[in-house]
């Protein structure tokens, strides 16, 4: 099973279903760490030391640290942008069935979009 790190604007209901359908998910949330208020940068290299893909609704800026990160020959675990606009019921669909169809070594330095 995956290791998750949800960004701090990540939809907090959208956990709460997922950890419902998936009890044993290993999700973080970024407020409850010291990294809470941290430049995406900084965030994503955590998430690499400690192999957790991130999650969140931030498709811009964290999806651009991403590729930067990537460009410059940094690892990154993965990242899973959600669109804002898409309802709570079909991102935790998606997202459960990217999670459950989904090898953790497949999402190794990509970004996968939401819904799918």
């Amino acid at each position: 099973m995956f290791r998750l790190a949800a960004d701090e604007n990540f939809d907090g209901r959208i956990l709460k279903a997922l950890r419902r359908q998936l009890p044993d998910l290993d999700v973080i949330r970024v407020q409850d760490t010291p990294l809470a208020g941290s430049a995406d940068g900084d965030l994503l290299a955590w998430a690499a030391e400690e192999k957790r893909v991130v999650v969140t609704h931030d498709r811009q800026t964290m999806v651009g640290e991403a590729y930067t990160r990537l460009r410059s020959g940094l690892s990154m675990p993965g990242v899973i942008a959600v669109s804002e606009d898409c309802p709570i019921g079909t991102a935790v669909a998606d997202l459960q069935l990217l999670l459950l169809a989904t090898a953790s070594e497949e999402l190794e330095s990509r970004v996968r979009f939401v819904p799918l």
